[in-house]
């Protein structure tokens, strides 16, 4: 896991936490909460494919017989 996606993985974890310790009488700022953990945990999910490396050999081997 990259950096970039323990970051975001970090922040979407802590915009939960502080959604469900915010009091009901707050709702605005609730939306604006889960709105940016959602913001972040795609943001984690995006770093986690860019992170990826993937090996390609533009070589094609072949067996010779």
């Amino acid at each position: 896991m990259s950096k970039a996606a323990l970051s975001f993985l970090i922040l979407a974890i802590m915009a939960i936490a502080v959604d469900q310790l915010l009091p009901v009488s707050m709702d605005s700022l609730g939306t604006v909460v889960k709105i940016a953990a959602g913001v972040f945990a795609s943001l984690f999910l995006a770093a986690l494919f860019v992170g990826r490396r993937i090996k390609f050999d533009p070589v094609l081997r072949q067996v010779k017989p």
